[in-house]
């Protein structure tokens, strides 16, 4: 049996900001990142610019900052 998000937390969804911002959450609780990425992409439906947003917000611009050094 597999979830699904309902419409509302789809991408284009009216409570769509709500998923996203619980992604940051997440992606700070302790676990391997790839597992965390994988999850967000196949069951949240996350872009990959949403995840790397949501993972900017949880290290608090570390990812923008890794990148410009």
């Amino acid at each position: 049996m597999t979830k699904t998000l309902k419409k509302e937390y789809q991408p284009g969804g009216s409570q769509r900001q709500f998923i996203l911002d619980k992604a940051v959450d997440y992606l700070l609780q302790p676990g391997l990142q790839g597992a965390k990425h994988q999850f967000c992409l196949e069951h949240l439906m996350m872009t990959e610019t949403e995840y790397l947003e949501a993972l900017n917000k949880a290290t608090n611009g570390g990812v923008v900052r890794s990148a410009w050094n």
